[in-house]
Protein backbone atom coordinates (compact mmCIF):
# COMPACT_ATOMS: atom_id res chain seq x y z
CA UNK A 1 0.00 0.00 0.00
CA UNK A 2 1.39 3.56 -0.84
CA UNK A 3 1.61 6.29 0.73
CA UNK A 4 -1.35 8.37 -1.50
CA UNK A 5 -3.77 5.24 -0.47
CA UNK A 6 -2.80 5.82 3.51
CA UNK A 7 -3.74 9.37 3.52
CA UNK A 8 -7.71 9.30 3.83
CA UNK A 9 -7.88 6.68 6.46
CA UNK A 10 -4.69 9.12 8.33
CA UNK A 11 -7.29 12.00 7.72
CA UNK A 12 -9.96 10.21 9.96
CA UNK A 13 -7.44 8.56 12.28
CA UNK A 14 -6.47 12.70 13.26
CA UNK A 15 -9.80 13.80 13.28
CA UNK A 16 -10.69 10.89 16.33
CA UNK A 17 -7.62 12.61 17.74
CA UNK A 18 -8.68 15.89 17.79
CA UNK A 19 -12.25 15.25 19.08
CA UNK A 20 -10.84 12.47 21.39
CA UNK A 21 -8.58 15.85 22.97
CA UNK A 22 -12.00 18.17 23.23
CA UNK A 23 -11.17 20.42 20.31
CA UNK A 24 -14.48 21.88 18.62
CA UNK A 25 -15.51 19.66 15.45
CA UNK A 26 -15.25 22.88 13.24
CA UNK A 27 -11.88 23.71 14.14
CA UNK A 28 -10.64 19.99 14.72
CA UNK A 29 -11.59 20.08 10.86
CA UNK A 30 -10.33 22.84 9.30
CA UNK A 31 -6.79 22.06 11.04
CA UNK A 32 -7.02 18.11 9.94
CA UNK A 33 -8.02 19.10 6.28
CA UNK A 34 -5.36 22.11 6.02
CA UNK A 35 -2.84 19.88 7.89
CA UNK A 36 -3.29 17.03 5.31
CA UNK A 37 -3.41 19.67 3.01
CA UNK A 38 0.21 21.24 3.44
CA UNK A 39 1.59 17.81 3.64
CA UNK A 40 0.52 16.22 0.55
CA UNK A 41 1.79 19.50 -0.94
CA UNK A 42 5.27 18.82 -0.09
CA UNK A 43 4.46 14.82 -1.01
CA UNK A 44 3.56 16.58 -4.53
CA UNK A 45 0.27 14.32 -4.69
CA UNK A 46 -1.12 18.15 -5.54
CA UNK A 47 0.02 21.76 -5.78
CA UNK A 48 -0.84 24.96 -3.62
CA UNK A 49 -3.49 25.65 -6.31
CA UNK A 50 -5.42 23.53 -5.67
CA UNK A 51 -6.52 24.61 -2.20
CA UNK A 52 -7.73 28.05 -3.64
CA UNK A 53 -10.90 25.60 -4.12
CA UNK A 54 -11.67 26.30 0.02
CA UNK A 55 -12.27 29.91 -0.43
CA UNK A 56 -14.29 29.39 -3.24
CA UNK A 57 -15.96 27.15 -1.97
CA UNK A 58 -16.69 28.31 1.27
CA UNK A 59 -18.03 31.94 -0.57
CA UNK A 60 -19.91 29.88 -3.25
CA UNK A 61 -21.54 27.06 -1.60
CA UNK A 62 -21.83 28.42 2.07
CA UNK A 63 -22.01 31.85 2.25
CA UNK A 64 -24.48 32.14 -0.62
CA UNK A 65 -26.25 29.26 -0.36
CA UNK A 66 -29.71 30.33 -0.12
CA UNK A 67 -30.92 26.91 1.10
CA UNK A 68 -29.15 27.59 4.39
CA UNK A 69 -31.13 30.56 5.01
CA UNK A 70 -33.90 28.56 6.04
CA UNK A 71 -31.92 27.35 9.20
CA UNK A 72 -32.18 30.38 10.75
CA UNK A 73 -35.63 31.01 10.34
CA UNK A 74 -37.00 27.79 11.14
CA UNK A 75 -34.31 28.60 14.52
CA UNK A 76 -36.05 31.45 15.53
CA UNK A 77 -39.75 30.54 14.72
CA UNK A 78 -39.35 27.10 17.15
CA UNK A 79 -37.53 29.55 19.50
CA UNK A 80 -41.29 31.96 19.83
CA UNK A 81 -43.41 29.06 19.78
CA UNK A 82 -41.72 27.06 22.40
CA UNK A 83 -43.28 30.25 24.85
CA UNK A 84 -46.22 31.36 22.96
CA UNK A 85 -48.67 28.74 24.50
CA UNK A 86 -49.60 27.36 21.27
CA UNK A 87 -48.26 23.64 22.07
CA UNK A 88 -49.73 24.03 26.25
CA UNK A 89 -53.55 24.35 24.21
CA UNK A 90 -52.97 21.70 21.86
CA UNK A 91 -51.81 19.42 24.47
CA UNK A 92 -55.46 20.40 26.63
CA UNK A 93 -56.80 20.17 23.82
CA UNK A 94 -55.56 16.81 22.87
CA UNK A 95 -55.84 15.82 26.43
CA UNK A 96 -59.59 16.09 26.74
CA UNK A 97 -60.26 14.36 23.68
CA UNK A 98 -58.21 11.01 24.03
CA UNK A 99 -58.29 11.28 28.42
CA UNK A 100 -60.80 8.77 28.95
CA UNK A 101 -58.86 6.41 26.65
CA UNK A 102 -56.62 4.11 28.28
CA UNK A 103 -53.23 5.93 27.03
CA UNK A 104 -55.03 8.62 26.03
CA UNK A 105 -52.52 11.10 27.29
CA UNK A 106 -49.74 9.43 25.34
CA UNK A 107 -51.70 9.67 21.98
CA UNK A 108 -52.00 12.90 22.68
CA UNK A 109 -48.23 13.65 23.43
CA UNK A 110 -47.83 12.04 20.12
CA UNK A 111 -50.21 13.68 17.98
CA UNK A 112 -48.93 17.05 19.06
CA UNK A 113 -45.41 16.27 18.69
CA UNK A 114 -46.14 15.59 14.97
CA UNK A 115 -48.20 18.73 14.63
CA UNK A 116 -45.46 20.51 16.42
CA UNK A 117 -42.72 18.48 14.48
CA UNK A 118 -44.54 20.10 11.23
CA UNK A 119 -44.66 23.18 12.53
CA UNK A 120 -41.17 24.27 14.81
CA UNK A 121 -38.48 21.85 13.07
CA UNK A 122 -36.93 21.45 16.75
CA UNK A 123 -36.37 19.45 19.19
CA UNK A 124 -35.54 21.05 22.35
CA UNK A 125 -38.70 23.45 21.74
CA UNK A 126 -40.87 20.36 21.37
CA UNK A 127 -39.20 18.60 24.65
CA UNK A 128 -39.42 21.25 27.38
CA UNK A 129 -42.82 22.90 26.44
CA UNK A 130 -44.47 19.28 25.86
CA UNK A 131 -42.80 17.87 29.53
CA UNK A 132 -43.54 20.87 31.48
CA UNK A 133 -47.30 20.95 30.47
CA UNK A 134 -47.61 16.98 30.17
CA UNK A 135 -45.35 15.19 32.30
CA UNK A 136 -46.95 16.63 35.68
CA UNK A 137 -50.42 15.64 35.09
CA UNK A 138 -49.01 11.75 34.12
CA UNK A 139 -47.78 12.06 37.02
CA UNK A 140 -50.56 13.19 39.31
CA UNK A 141 -52.55 10.07 36.73
CA UNK A 142 -50.12 7.15 38.59
CA UNK A 143 -48.74 6.99 34.64
CA UNK A 144 -45.43 4.65 34.70
CA UNK A 145 -42.38 6.42 35.28
CA UNK A 146 -40.04 5.59 32.33
CA UNK A 147 -43.36 5.29 29.69
CA UNK A 148 -43.83 8.84 30.00
CA UNK A 149 -40.57 10.21 30.10
CA UNK A 150 -39.93 7.80 27.26
CA UNK A 151 -42.81 8.96 25.04
CA UNK A 152 -42.30 12.86 25.80
CA UNK A 153 -38.47 12.43 24.65
CA UNK A 154 -39.17 9.97 21.56
CA UNK A 155 -42.14 12.52 20.06
CA UNK A 156 -40.03 15.42 20.56
CA UNK A 157 -37.61 13.28 18.76
CA UNK A 158 -40.38 13.08 15.72
CA UNK A 159 -39.57 16.96 14.76
CA UNK A 160 -36.24 15.51 12.92
CA UNK A 161 -38.34 13.58 10.28
CA UNK A 162 -41.32 15.28 10.31
CA UNK A 163 -40.99 17.95 7.54
CA UNK A 164 -40.08 20.86 7.26
CA UNK A 165 -37.26 19.32 9.77
CA UNK A 166 -33.83 20.80 9.32
CA UNK A 167 -32.40 17.46 9.26
CA UNK A 168 -33.70 17.06 5.87
CA UNK A 169 -33.07 20.52 4.78
CA UNK A 170 -29.10 19.96 5.02
CA UNK A 171 -29.61 16.70 3.94
CA UNK A 172 -31.01 17.90 0.58
CA UNK A 173 -28.36 20.84 0.47
CA UNK A 174 -25.44 17.92 0.96
CA UNK A 175 -26.98 15.27 -1.05
CA UNK A 176 -27.82 17.91 -3.94
CA UNK A 177 -31.35 17.13 -4.17
CA UNK A 178 -34.47 19.66 -3.65
CA UNK A 179 -36.25 20.10 -0.56
CA UNK A 180 -39.22 19.33 -2.19
CA UNK A 181 -38.61 15.71 -2.83
CA UNK A 182 -36.67 15.07 0.64
CA UNK A 183 -40.28 16.33 2.27
CA UNK A 184 -42.41 14.19 0.05
CA UNK A 185 -39.74 10.90 0.68
CA UNK A 186 -40.24 11.62 4.57
CA UNK A 187 -43.65 11.52 4.92
CA UNK A 188 -44.02 8.28 4.69
CA UNK A 189 -41.60 7.14 6.89
CA UNK A 190 -43.02 9.94 9.51
CA UNK A 191 -46.68 8.35 9.47
CA UNK A 192 -45.67 5.06 9.82
CA UNK A 193 -43.24 5.65 12.81
CA UNK A 194 -45.98 7.84 14.50
CA UNK A 195 -48.45 4.47 13.80
CA UNK A 196 -45.49 2.44 15.42
CA UNK A 197 -45.34 4.37 18.66
CA UNK A 198 -49.23 4.54 18.93
CA UNK A 199 -49.05 0.89 18.48
CA UNK A 200 -46.49 0.36 21.45
CA UNK A 201 -49.03 2.40 23.71
CA UNK A 202 -51.70 0.56 22.52
CA UNK A 203 -49.94 -2.65 23.54
CA UNK A 204 -49.16 -1.35 26.93
CA UNK A 205 -53.00 -0.37 27.67
CA UNK A 206 -53.82 -4.09 26.63
CA UNK A 207 -50.79 -6.04 28.10
CA UNK A 208 -49.99 -3.56 31.38
CA UNK A 209 -53.03 -1.21 31.80
CA UNK A 210 -52.08 0.45 35.33
CA UNK A 211 -49.25 1.95 33.53
CA UNK A 212 -51.32 3.95 31.22
CA UNK A 213 -54.23 4.80 32.75
CA UNK A 214 -56.93 7.23 31.74
CA UNK A 215 -57.84 10.27 33.00
CA UNK A 216 -61.54 12.26 33.60
CA UNK A 217 -62.68 14.85 30.96
CA UNK A 218 -63.45 18.64 32.55
CA UNK A 219 -64.98 19.74 28.77
CA UNK A 220 -68.47 18.32 26.83
CA UNK A 221 -69.93 19.40 24.42
CA UNK A 222 -69.81 23.18 22.75
CA UNK A 223 -66.76 24.52 25.18
CA UNK A 224 -64.71 21.40 24.48
CA UNK A 225 -64.90 21.83 20.42
CA UNK A 226 -63.97 25.63 20.80
CA UNK A 227 -61.52 24.67 23.45
CA UNK A 228 -60.26 21.90 20.81
CA UNK A 229 -60.54 24.68 17.28
CA UNK A 230 -58.36 27.26 20.00
CA UNK A 231 -55.21 25.11 19.92
CA UNK A 232 -56.04 23.33 15.79
CA UNK A 233 -56.75 26.61 14.26
CA UNK A 234 -53.10 28.29 14.79
CA UNK A 235 -51.31 25.18 14.37
CA UNK A 236 -53.33 24.26 10.66
CA UNK A 237 -52.53 27.63 9.31
CA UNK A 238 -48.70 27.66 10.23
CA UNK A 239 -48.58 24.24 8.82
CA UNK A 240 -49.83 25.78 6.00
CA UNK A 241 -47.64 28.49 5.92
CA UNK A 242 -44.97 26.55 6.09
CA UNK A 243 -45.33 23.16 4.52
CA UNK A 244 -48.15 24.30 2.28
CA UNK A 245 -46.79 26.94 0.54
CA UNK A 246 -43.48 24.40 -0.25
CA UNK A 247 -46.01 21.49 -1.71
CA UNK A 248 -47.50 23.83 -3.57
CA UNK A 249 -44.43 25.32 -5.12
CA UNK A 250 -46.09 28.49 -4.11
CA UNK A 251 -42.47 28.84 -1.73
CA UNK A 252 -39.07 27.70 -1.59
CA UNK A 253 -38.32 26.37 2.05
CA UNK A 254 -36.29 29.61 2.88
CA UNK A 255 -39.45 32.03 1.97
CA UNK A 256 -41.87 29.52 3.79
CA UNK A 257 -39.44 29.72 6.68
CA UNK A 258 -39.84 33.56 6.52
CA UNK A 259 -43.31 33.57 6.45
CA UNK A 260 -43.72 30.90 9.52
CA UNK A 261 -41.58 32.84 11.48
CA UNK A 262 -43.53 36.20 10.75
CA UNK A 263 -46.60 33.93 11.53
CA UNK A 264 -45.51 32.74 14.82
CA UNK A 265 -44.65 36.28 16.00
CA UNK A 266 -47.97 37.60 15.04
CA UNK A 267 -49.41 34.49 17.04
CA UNK A 268 -47.53 35.28 20.36
CA UNK A 269 -48.99 39.07 20.36
CA UNK A 270 -52.27 37.86 19.52
CA UNK A 271 -52.17 34.99 22.33
CA UNK A 272 -49.71 36.85 24.91
CA UNK A 273 -50.01 40.55 24.20
CA UNK A 274 -52.79 43.00 25.84
CA UNK A 275 -54.54 43.91 22.74
CA UNK A 276 -56.63 47.32 22.59
CA UNK A 277 -59.80 47.59 20.88
CA UNK A 278 -57.65 48.68 17.90
CA UNK A 279 -55.28 45.53 17.90
CA UNK A 280 -58.17 43.28 17.67
CA UNK A 281 -59.91 44.97 14.91
CA UNK A 282 -56.57 45.01 13.00
CA UNK A 283 -55.95 41.52 13.55
CA UNK A 284 -59.79 40.56 11.99
CA UNK A 285 -59.05 42.90 9.21
CA UNK A 286 -55.71 41.23 8.57
CA UNK A 287 -57.16 38.18 8.38
CA UNK A 288 -60.34 39.06 6.60
CA UNK A 289 -57.73 41.01 3.66
CA UNK A 290 -55.76 38.09 3.43
CA UNK A 291 -58.73 35.36 2.62
CA UNK A 292 -60.44 38.31 0.00
CA UNK A 293 -56.99 38.75 -1.69
CA UNK A 294 -56.17 34.65 -1.56
CA UNK A 295 -59.68 34.50 -3.37
CA UNK A 296 -59.16 37.28 -5.69
CA UNK A 297 -55.66 36.13 -6.71
CA UNK A 298 -57.16 32.45 -7.82
CA UNK A 299 -58.93 34.36 -10.78
CA UNK A 300 -57.13 37.93 -11.47
CA UNK A 301 -53.79 37.46 -9.82
CA UNK A 302 -51.61 40.69 -9.57
CA UNK A 303 -54.85 43.10 -10.30
CA UNK A 304 -56.09 46.50 -8.21
CA UNK A 305 -58.09 44.73 -5.65
CA UNK A 306 -55.45 41.89 -4.61
CA UNK A 307 -52.90 44.41 -4.44
CA UNK A 308 -54.79 46.56 -2.21
CA UNK A 309 -56.61 43.44 -0.10
CA UNK A 310 -52.40 42.44 0.45
CA UNK A 311 -51.40 45.32 1.46
CA UNK A 312 -53.81 46.13 4.08
CA UNK A 313 -52.53 42.35 5.02
CA UNK A 314 -48.38 43.32 5.19
CA UNK A 315 -50.46 46.78 6.90
CA UNK A 316 -52.11 44.44 9.65
CA UNK A 317 -48.71 42.60 9.84
CA UNK A 318 -46.32 45.20 10.71
CA UNK A 319 -48.35 46.62 13.32
CA UNK A 320 -48.62 43.72 15.13
CA UNK A 321 -45.03 42.99 14.89
CA UNK A 322 -44.56 46.47 16.09
CA UNK A 323 -47.05 45.81 19.11
CA UNK A 324 -44.90 43.14 19.92
CA UNK A 325 -41.33 45.01 20.47
CA UNK A 326 -43.28 47.30 22.24
CA UNK A 327 -44.62 44.52 24.77
CA UNK A 328 -41.79 43.80 27.24
CA UNK A 329 -42.36 40.21 27.69
CA UNK A 330 -42.48 39.46 24.07
CA UNK A 331 -39.70 41.56 23.32
CA UNK A 332 -37.43 39.68 25.83
CA UNK A 333 -38.73 36.94 24.26
CA UNK A 334 -37.68 37.70 20.60
CA UNK A 335 -34.21 39.03 21.52
CA UNK A 336 -33.24 35.27 23.25
CA UNK A 337 -34.82 33.81 20.05
CA UNK A 338 -32.33 36.01 18.17
CA UNK A 339 -29.21 35.18 20.27
CA UNK A 340 -29.98 31.01 20.19
CA UNK A 341 -30.90 31.85 15.83
CA UNK A 342 -27.06 33.39 15.94
CA UNK A 343 -25.74 30.66 18.15
CA UNK A 344 -27.07 27.83 16.02
CA UNK A 345 -26.65 29.24 12.58
CA UNK A 346 -22.74 30.37 13.59
CA UNK A 347 -22.13 26.95 15.11
CA UNK A 348 -23.56 25.35 11.18
CA UNK A 349 -21.53 27.86 9.28
CA UNK A 350 -18.30 27.15 11.27
CA UNK A 351 -18.48 23.61 11.05
CA UNK A 352 -19.41 23.77 7.37
CA UNK A 353 -15.97 25.69 6.30
CA UNK A 354 -14.20 23.16 8.69
CA UNK A 355 -15.74 20.81 6.61
CA UNK A 356 -14.70 22.14 3.57
CA UNK A 357 -11.29 22.63 4.28
CA UNK A 358 -11.14 18.59 5.35
CA UNK A 359 -13.43 17.65 2.59
CA UNK A 360 -10.86 19.60 -0.22
CA UNK A 361 -7.94 17.79 1.01
CA UNK A 362 -10.05 14.27 1.55
CA UNK A 363 -10.88 14.53 -2.46
CA UNK A 364 -6.97 15.65 -3.69
CA UNK A 365 -5.34 12.66 -1.79
CA UNK A 366 -8.33 10.41 -3.76
CA UNK A 367 -10.18 9.92 -0.59
CA UNK A 368 -13.71 9.25 -2.68
CA UNK A 369 -12.03 6.28 -4.46
CA UNK A 370 -10.84 4.88 -1.05
CA UNK A 371 -14.40 4.78 0.04
CA UNK A 372 -16.08 3.79 -2.84
CA UNK A 373 -13.67 0.57 -2.72
CA UNK A 374 -14.10 0.28 0.84
CA UNK A 375 -17.94 0.39 0.62
CA UNK A 376 -18.67 -1.75 -2.89
CA UNK A 377 -16.20 -4.32 -1.55
CA UNK A 378 -18.86 -5.31 1.33
CA UNK A 379 -20.63 -8.79 1.58
CA UNK A 380 -23.92 -8.43 0.55
CA UNK A 381 -23.60 -5.93 -2.30
CA UNK A 382 -26.64 -3.15 -1.55
CA UNK A 383 -28.11 -4.36 1.36
CA UNK A 384 -24.48 -5.17 3.15
CA UNK A 385 -23.84 -1.41 2.41
CA UNK A 386 -26.75 -0.26 3.93
CA UNK A 387 -26.64 -1.93 6.84
CA UNK A 388 -23.16 -1.18 7.39
CA UNK A 389 -23.70 2.51 6.80
CA UNK A 390 -26.52 2.72 8.90
CA UNK A 391 -24.36 1.12 12.53
CA UNK A 392 -21.88 2.84 11.27
CA UNK A 393 -23.77 6.11 11.57
CA UNK A 394 -25.90 4.57 14.33
CA UNK A 395 -22.88 4.21 16.58
CA UNK A 396 -21.27 7.92 15.22
CA UNK A 397 -24.28 9.22 16.55
CA UNK A 398 -22.71 8.57 19.90
CA UNK A 399 -20.05 10.95 19.95
CA UNK A 400 -21.31 13.55 16.98
CA UNK A 401 -24.28 15.89 16.64
CA UNK A 402 -26.18 15.26 13.09
CA UNK A 403 -25.03 18.88 11.67
CA UNK A 404 -21.40 16.82 11.85
CA UNK A 405 -22.22 13.66 10.26
CA UNK A 406 -24.08 15.46 7.68
CA UNK A 407 -21.37 17.94 6.41
CA UNK A 408 -18.43 15.09 7.35
CA UNK A 409 -19.98 11.45 6.28
CA UNK A 410 -22.40 12.29 3.93
CA UNK A 411 -20.79 13.83 1.17
CA UNK A 412 -18.72 10.95 1.31
CA UNK A 413 -21.00 8.31 0.81
CA UNK A 414 -23.49 9.94 -1.20
CA UNK A 415 -21.23 9.02 -4.31
CA UNK A 416 -21.16 5.77 -3.12
CA UNK A 417 -24.99 5.59 -2.51
CA UNK A 418 -25.90 6.56 -6.10
CA UNK A 419 -24.04 4.48 -7.73
CA UNK A 420 -25.51 1.07 -5.77
CA UNK A 421 -28.98 2.70 -5.07
CA UNK A 422 -29.95 3.54 -8.65
CA UNK A 423 -30.60 -0.14 -9.78
CA UNK A 424 -32.98 -0.87 -6.86
CA UNK A 425 -35.38 2.58 -6.91
CA UNK A 426 -33.83 4.39 -9.93
CA UNK A 427 -31.47 7.30 -10.32
CA UNK A 428 -34.09 10.03 -8.92
CA UNK A 429 -34.99 8.46 -5.60
CA UNK A 430 -31.55 6.38 -4.81
CA UNK A 431 -30.18 9.21 -2.67
CA UNK A 432 -34.08 10.62 -1.59
CA UNK A 433 -34.63 7.07 -0.03
CA UNK A 434 -30.52 7.19 1.01
CA UNK A 435 -31.36 10.61 2.68
CA UNK A 436 -34.49 9.75 4.50
CA UNK A 437 -32.95 6.44 6.08
CA UNK A 438 -30.11 8.26 7.47
CA UNK A 439 -32.91 11.14 8.42
CA UNK A 440 -34.46 7.95 10.31
CA UNK A 441 -31.09 6.76 11.91
CA UNK A 442 -29.84 9.73 13.48
CA UNK A 443 -33.20 10.86 15.50
CA UNK A 444 -32.00 8.05 17.97
CA UNK A 445 -28.56 9.92 18.46
CA UNK A 446 -31.50 12.21 20.75
CA UNK A 447 -32.02 9.32 22.71
CA UNK A 448 -29.19 7.77 23.44
CA UNK A 449 -26.25 8.40 25.69
CA UNK A 450 -23.55 10.33 26.27
CA UNK A 451 -25.21 13.26 23.68
CA UNK A 452 -28.99 12.43 24.11
CA UNK A 453 -30.05 15.65 23.77
CA UNK A 454 -33.49 15.29 24.18
CA UNK A 455 -33.05 13.45 27.53
CA UNK A 456 -30.96 16.29 28.44
CA UNK A 457 -33.56 18.72 27.55
CA UNK A 458 -36.36 16.48 29.66
CA UNK A 459 -34.02 16.19 32.84
CA UNK A 460 -33.62 19.97 32.93
CA UNK A 461 -37.51 20.43 33.40
CA UNK A 462 -38.38 17.45 34.82
CA UNK A 463 -39.66 17.13 38.58
CA UNK A 464 -37.36 16.28 41.33
CA UNK A 465 -39.14 13.24 41.89
CA UNK A 466 -38.33 11.64 38.45
CA UNK A 467 -34.60 9.93 37.98
CA UNK A 468 -32.20 10.32 35.95
CA UNK A 469 -32.24 6.38 35.62
CA UNK A 470 -35.91 6.62 34.81
CA UNK A 471 -35.78 8.33 32.15
CA UNK A 472 -32.68 6.74 30.21
CA UNK A 473 -34.33 3.48 31.07
CA UNK A 474 -37.61 4.87 29.83
CA UNK A 475 -35.98 5.67 26.22
CA UNK A 476 -34.98 2.48 25.61
CA UNK A 477 -38.20 0.99 23.71
CA UNK A 478 -38.52 4.18 22.04
CA UNK A 479 -35.10 3.77 20.50
CA UNK A 480 -35.53 -0.17 19.69
CA UNK A 481 -38.82 1.17 17.57
CA UNK A 482 -36.95 3.92 15.97
CA UNK A 483 -34.29 1.41 14.89
CA UNK A 484 -37.29 -1.04 13.90
CA UNK A 485 -38.36 2.06 11.70
CA UNK A 486 -34.87 2.19 9.81
CA UNK A 487 -34.93 -1.84 9.29
CA UNK A 488 -38.73 -0.76 7.48
CA UNK A 489 -37.37 1.90 5.41
CA UNK A 490 -34.05 -0.73 3.90
CA UNK A 491 -36.46 -3.82 3.68
CA UNK A 492 -39.28 -1.70 2.23
CA UNK A 493 -38.24 1.34 -0.18
CA UNK A 494 -41.43 2.00 -1.23
CA UNK A 495 -42.50 3.78 2.17
CA UNK A 496 -39.81 6.53 0.81
CA UNK A 497 -40.42 6.00 -2.89
CA UNK A 498 -44.66 6.44 -2.75
CA UNK A 499 -45.09 9.54 -2.65
CA UNK A 500 -42.14 10.82 -4.72
CA UNK A 501 -43.40 11.91 -8.61
CA UNK A 502 -42.83 9.11 -10.78
CA UNK A 503 -40.06 9.75 -13.52
CA UNK A 504 -41.01 10.07 -16.98
CA UNK A 505 -39.06 7.34 -18.54
CA UNK A 506 -38.06 9.79 -21.29
CA UNK A 507 -34.56 9.80 -22.02
CA UNK A 508 -32.95 13.54 -22.67
CA UNK A 509 -30.40 12.33 -24.71
CA UNK A 510 -32.66 11.19 -27.21
CA UNK A 511 -35.06 13.96 -27.10
CA UNK A 512 -35.00 15.59 -30.97
CA UNK A 513 -36.28 19.09 -31.15
CA UNK A 514 -36.95 20.31 -34.37
CA UNK A 515 -37.77 23.60 -34.67
CA UNK A 516 -40.07 25.70 -37.95
CA UNK A 517 -39.13 28.59 -39.55
CA UNK A 518 -42.84 30.93 -39.67
CA UNK A 519 -42.43 30.83 -43.30
CA UNK A 520 -41.97 27.10 -43.52
CA UNK A 521 -44.98 27.11 -41.21
CA UNK A 522 -47.25 29.31 -43.45
CA UNK A 523 -46.88 28.56 -46.28
CA UNK A 524 -48.84 25.56 -47.91
CA UNK A 525 -47.36 21.65 -48.06
CA UNK A 526 -45.49 21.16 -51.15
CA UNK A 527 -47.01 19.66 -54.46
CA UNK A 528 -45.05 16.23 -54.91
CA UNK A 529 -45.64 15.16 -58.59
CA UNK A 530 -45.10 11.16 -59.31
CA UNK A 531 -42.32 10.00 -61.78
CA UNK A 532 -43.67 9.45 -65.36
CA UNK A 533 -44.57 6.11 -66.25
CA UNK A 534 -42.39 4.67 -68.97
Amino acid sequence: MTLLELMPPLMFGGLVVFMLFGYPVSFSLAAVGLFFGFISINLGYFDLNFLQAIPGRVFGSILSNELLLAIPFFTFMGAILEKCGLAEDMLESMGQLFGPVRGGLGYSVIIVGFILGAITGTVAAQVIAMALITLPVMLRYKYDMRYATGVLAASGTITQLVPPSLVLVVLADQLGRSVGDMYLGAWGPSLLQIALFAAYTFYLSIVHPARVPPIPRTLTGWPLVVKSMWGIIPAAVLIFLVLGTIMLGLATPTEAGAMGTIGSIVLAVVRNAPLTRFDKWTFGAGIAAALVGSAIGMVAFKSIPFKIAFTVMFAAIIWLCWRAWETVELRTLIIQAFQATMRITAMVAFILVGATCFSITFQGVDGGIWVEHLMSSLPGGVWGFLIVVNLFVFFLAFFLDFFEIAFIIVPMLAPVAQKLLTPVVGPDAALIWFGVMLCVNVQTSFMHPPFGFALFYLRSVAPKEVKSSDIYWGSIPWVLLQLIMVVLVIAFPSTVTAFLDKPSGVDPNKVKIEIQSPQEEDSPPPIVIPPAKN
